[in-house]
C-alpha cells in the first residue's frame, strides 16, 4: 500500500510517500505510476520551475520533500494532497493519505 502523509503549515510544507500499492506487478502498476508521477512533478515544479530550495530524500518506494517560505510551493503541495486524496477514494485498498497539524 502507498502511504502518503502531509504537513502543511503557514511557513513550510512537507510530504512523505512510501510503499508500493500492490495493484499490479512492477511496470504495470497504474496506481504506483500515478502517485510517483504526481510526486515527482510536484518536486520538480517547486525546485526547477520556481527555483525554491527544498530538501528531499529518495529511495526505492520512498520520497520525502520539505520546503520553507514559499506560499506558491505550499499551494503546489496542497494540489498534490488533493490529487492523492482523490486517488485514495478511487483505490482505497492501495493508497492512504493522512495530514498532520
Amino acid at each position: 500500500m502507498v502511504k502518503a502523509s502531509f504537513c502543511i503549515r503557514e511557513d513550510s510544507a512537507k510530504f512523505t510517500i512510501q510503499g508500493h500499492s500492490g495493484f499490479a506487478e512492477a511496470g504495470f502498476d497504474i496506481v504506483c505510476a500515478a502517485v510517483s508521477s504526481a510526486a515527482y512533478m510536484t518536486v520538480n515544479t517547486i525546485t526547477e520551475i520556481f527555483g525554491e530550495k527544498g530538501t528531499s530524500k529518495v529511495k526505492d518506494g520512498f520520497l520525502q520533500f520539505e520546503v520553507s517560505g514559499s506560499s506558491a510551493a505550499r499551494d503546489i503541495i496542497k494540489g498534490l494532497l488533493l490529487h492523492l486524496e482523490e486517488l485514495a477514494k478511487d483505490y482505497p485498498d492501495y493508497v492512504t493519505v493522512t495530514t498532520e497539524v
